[in-house]
């Protein structure tokens, strides 16, 4: 009889300390879990955040009407941060005071996310695909932070080396923000260059707001640079390929990174952007419209919004999916300790995206590869992968 009383004290005593646990998890009611995202809806990357939002509330929508994980339903809290820091932080202070986030989803911007960390990595709240690509996205403390896909760093690197070993390049030049998504890049260009064994000349920094170039790229054509790689906003990098051609440099091959791999870019009338290259860690959307994932997506997102979704819709959803499957891994008695856990576990074939992501304790970036594409006839066409 002791012993049938001992054990009941123990079940309670879990069962007690399970919804304890659950009840002091921010973000988690018996019947919801918010998850939250900074992103820019009107600056100059809004051409990436607006989309991915979509994307992701495609599937967050669909899961709430089949009930949601476990019973609770998903909301997600958008904050516009016009890719400026001030109103990031301001994003960032509201979702986790008011709104009580339990985890943070496809935050934009590398400073954003930077200066978000400090708020979001005391309290343990998981951060899960920024659309940021750069190293720091997993610094320490590495344990709640996860990532799709490769770095700028090595999308730089790849895309380099591929142009200078196609047209055989002698020279390579940055122009660049000023800030830590420059910084990458610029150092992922010079790695590249020294790969392939030929020099880096010269550099220009921009401002966001910037839209004039012809200066810039007179001083890049003085130093005799071959290739160009960008690190500016999604306008900027259109009005600088654009004006290349005016100037008539031909000759000059310019390379983006994931945050210029966008169908916008590529859909520029007039041809503006054709011969502009991007390396990324993910294959073209459209160019892949007639396999059976990209197919199905298409059409869902179609239905639920009344677009045609674009790459970025398609980066949103795969987080979400993502997001979901962890969700569901977790179980019912949801804390962050768990999710991060549930996280950890997932290893699984994105057909949607093209690639293999796996986690693992000492492994948060979900896909290494890097993909190397060039717009041609409006369309963006895949030309090497590493």
């Amino acid at each position: 009889m002791r012993n049938v009383i001992k054990r009941l004290a123990t079940a309670t005593a879990l069962t007690a300390s399970a919804t304890f646990a659950g009840a002091q998890t921010q973000g988690v009611t018996d019947d919801e879990i918010v998850i939250g995202s900074v992103n820019d809806l009107s600056g100059i990357f809004a051409a990436v955040g607006v989309p991915a939002t979509k994307g992701a509330n495609v599937v967050f929508d669909r899961v709430n009407a089949a009930g949601g994980i476990h019973g609770r339903t998903i909301r997600f809290v958008v904050e516009d941060n016009g890719y400026q820091m001030p109103r990031a932080m301001q994003g960032y202070n509201k979702l986790l005071n008011r709104d009580k986030v339990f985890a943070m989803l496809l935050s934009l911007g590398t400073p954003m996310n930077l200066a978000g960390f400090k708020l979001l990595d005391p309290k343990g709240i998981p951060t899960v695909a920024p659309l940021s690509a750069a190293r720091q996205m997993l610094q320490e403390p590495m344990d709640n932070k996860f990532t799709a896909f490769s770095t700028y760093f090595d999308q730089s690197r790849v895309g380099v080396k591929y142009l200078a070993q196609q047209f055989e390049s002698q020279s390579v030049c940055s122009m660049y923000l000023p800030t830590d998504f420059g910084q990458e890049i610029l150092e992922g260009s010079i790695a590249g260059a020294e790969e392939a064994g030929i020099n880096f000349v010269a550099e220009t920094t921009h401002k966001p707001d910037e839209t004039e170039f012809v200066g810039s790229l007179s001083k890049l054509k003085e130093e005799g640079c071959d290739i160009v790689t960008i690190a500016l906003g999604v306008r900027q990098a259109i009005t600088v390929v654009g004006t290349a051609k005016k100037m008539g440099l031909t000759d000059m091959k310019f390379l983006g990174t994931s945050a210029s791999f966008l169908t916008v870019v590529a859909q520029v009338p007039g041809g503006v952007t054709d011969g502009f290259y991007a390396a990324a860690s993910w294959q073209d959307l459209w160019a892949r419209a007639d396999q059976p994932a990209p197919a199905a997506f298409i059409e869902e997102y179609k239905v639920a919004t009344g677009e045609d979704p674009v790459g970025f819709s398609m980066l949103g959803y795969s987080a979400a999916e993502t997001m979901v499957k962890a969700l569901e891994a977790a179980g019912p008695d949801l804390t962050s300790e768990g999710f991060i856990a549930a996280m950890e576990t997932l290893d699984y074939q994105d057909e949607l995206i093209g690639n293999h992501m796996t986690f693992g304790p000492d492994d948060h970036q979900g896909a290494d590869s890097v993909y190397v594409s060039v717009v041609e006839n409006g369309s963006w066409t895949l030309v090497y992968e590493e």
